[in-house]
């Protein structure tokens, strides 16, 4: 039993679960994740079980601090509803799969949870198990053993029903072998449009269509309510006017990083490389070291035979056979035993014996190109980075300031923009969505905006972020409430729409007619197809998204084969497939690997639908006003 909860979990335990345990647990966290819960409020239910607001936001914040350091979000990507969904979810996922597992008693004992742990590669030494590496793991992680077996229990708990479930996804070799030939089947086709624009110039529409459609559809067409608002910033350029950096802070920034100041300077060696090996001993090392020492005397005696011996003599097999050439490189590129040696040498000079963990290197410089960047051609630009460093430092301790501010003067802005030197801006007219762009893609500034206490009292927001080190706070000036648009203003877009679906209905009347007569054998009058191309699913050979999925949908029991499909603004598109190429498997290896490929996808669908089902038959609920409120936050 122990041995199955190995295998399944090795692998996602070892990624996810320790990834040296930086990560909170994905499935079932730690109580010290949670443990800083002190909220009651409620966000979800799932069957008898609360998740609370503090759970929640912890949740956001580690999903959101994870996404940052990787670099993969912008910040107002972060605030989305899409990733606030996406943890809510996880966190319902993650209490229904806990429920389950008591439900269905499944268990992980103090035995197999002890040998499993013990048998953990992260904590091995010398090939045993090291108490030291357990603790000091534990400790960097700010875990203490109770809270991380805790949660190493959830977790092969979890596992071990997910698998059972992704074992239901098996597939028989005959139904493997046909989904192969299906997926890489080529087909040899040809496609023509017939495009909606085209028939623009035939459509006539006059004064009273585009005064009917106002009138049935004017509780649509509605002008968003809007706003002007004022508004005061505050960022780290604000205090850069009384920061001051004098000429010895600079010089010694410049020489506590003087490593990083290299410029443009590259340099052309070659060398001559003796290695040792992995894990070389002593003695292995020492008689590296005397060939190399034999080596270097030969070339000091004779300086011309560098290249000879580099040939003959140097283990590097991919710069030996150009006579020991690595071409050019800046600082950087090499290992820094190396790098230091070669940019320390004239042209021409041969360095002694350089250690490095490839083996004991002989270096010569043939070439320096570039320069380096000295002192005073780096002062402007040290100088100003030092500035807006302390004015970056300056910011972080006058946020609090600055929010305060705006928070007990509530009716005003003036007082902040006068304590930071600052002025009082003003918008035009703001909707929610040109708002949110106004103030770099922020939506939770507009939230604010709108909401009853700023929009009614007039009160000032909250100090809001809305990009890395700029607080933003607004007060609204003008209100103009939602209204329907008048006809003068739509008419045109009105004309314009049903241009457009006149013209679209034209192009679907010609491809509906093209296609019957395609397919009872006869003349298509005024189609043009493209050339033939043969696609299979990976390769669309320049045919859109739209053109491929129509190909593999059209039926191919007779051929040639025809289909349409018609799209309201494009126009209509006609498919016709003149040869099927069927795929097969070239030998038995090929065949494991395809049908392991499908057996994860069959696995993978398998957890999706079981975790829905667990959806389905427990009864989940979310306080939709309180995570609105919280967006508004």
């Amino acid at each position: 039993m122990l041995d199955e909860i190995r295998n399944v979990a090795k692998g996602w335990v070892g990624k996810v679960l320790l990834a040296l345990i930086a990560i909170p647990f994905a499935l079932f966290g730690i109580d010290s994740y949670l443990s800083s819960a002190g909220s009651n409020v409620t966000v979800a239910k799932v069957g008898g079980n609360d998740i609370s607001m503090q759970e929640y936001d912890n949740a956001l914040k580690n999903m959101r601090n994870r996404l940052q350091s990787e670099g993969k979000f912008e910040q107002s990507q972060l605030e989305s509803p899409e990733v606030k969904s996406l943890v809510l979810n996880q966190l319902i996922n993650r209490q229904l799969l806990s429920d389950e597992l008591k439900r269905a008693k499944y268990a992980i004992s103090d035995e197999q949870l002890a040998t499993y742990v013990v048998g953990m590669p992260e904590f091995q030494k010398d090939g045993k198990f090291s108490q030291e590496i357990y603790d000091q793991t534990l400790a960097q992680n700010q875990l203490t053993p109770t809270k991380f077996e805790a949660g190493m229990r959830a977790d092969l708990l979890a596992q071990q029903a997910q698998d059972g479930i992704a074992k239901l996804g098996f597939i028989s070799n005959a139904r493997a072998d046909d989904i192969f030939k299906l997926t890489n089947q080529k087909r040899v086709v040809t496609v023509a449009e017939i495009k909606t624009k085209d028939f623009m110039s035939q459509v006539n529409i006059d004064a009273a269509q585009v005064k009917a459609y106002y009138d049935k559809h004017k509780d649509k067409l509605i002008e968003p309510e809007k706003v002007k608002v004022e508004y005061v910033t505050l960022a780290p350029v604000d205090f850069m006017r009384s920061i001051q950096v004098d000429d010895a802070e600079v010089q010694k920034f410049y020489d506590d990083n003087a490593d990083k100041f290299h410029g443009s300077e590259q340099r052309r060696a070659s060398h001559i490389l003796i290695g040792f090996g992995v894990n070389a001993t002593s003695e292995q090392k020492q008689q590296a070291k005397q060939k190399a020492e034999t080596i270097l005397a030969e070339i000091k005696r004779n300086p011309k035979s560098f290249e000879a011996l580099a040939i003959k003599e140097s283990q590097d097999p991919g710069s030996a056979v150009k006579g020991g050439d690595l071409g050019s490189f800046a600082r950087g590129a090499m290992v820094k035993p190396f790098e230091d040696a070669a940019f320390s040498l004239k042209v021409n000079e041969v360095s002694n014996l350089v250690e490095s963990e490839f083996g004991y290197h002989v270096i010569k410089v043939t070439e320096i190109t570039g320069q380096n960047s000295d002192f005073n051609s780096l002062k402007p630009q040290i100088k100003g980075d030092l500035m807006f460093q302390k004015a970056q430092e300056e910011f972080a301790k006058q946020v609090e300031t600055f929010s305060n501010l705006v928070y007990e003067q509530s009716g005003s802005l003036q007082p902040a923009a006068k304590a930071f030197g600052g002025e009082v801006q003003k918008s035009d007219w703001l909707s929610r969505d040109t708002g949110a762009k106004f103030f770099k893609n922020n939506e939770k500034i507009m939230n604010l905006i709108f909401s009853s206490e700023v929009l009614k009292d007039r009160r000032n927001t909250e100090a809001v972020e809305v990009s890395p080190n700029n607080l933003i706070s607004a007060r609204v000036v003008e209100y103009k409430p939602a209204a329907p648009k008048n006809f003068d203003e739509v008419k045109a877009g009105i004309e314009a729409l049903l241009k457009l679906e006149a013209a679209s209905k034209l192009a679907l009347d010609k491809g509906e007619a093209a296609l019957k007569n395609l397919r009872e054998g006869k003349e298509a009058a005024g189609i043009e197809w493209i050339s033939e191309v043969t696609v299979d699913r990976r390769n669309a050979q320049g045919l859109t998204d739209l053109a491929m999925s129509q190909v593999f949908k059209t039926n191919v029991a007779n051929l040639p084969a025809y289909s349409g499909l018609a799209d309201n603004k494009q126009g209509y598109l006609l498919v016709k497939v003149i040869k099927v190429d069927v795929a097969t498997l070239a030998d038995d290896e090929a065949k494991k690997v395809a049908k392991a490929a499908l057996n994860v996808a069959l696995a993978s669908e398998y957890l999706a639908a079981y975790k829905q089902s667990l959806r389905e038959k427990s009864k989940v609920t979310v306080n939709e006003k309180l995570l609105l409120s919280e967006a508004v936050k």
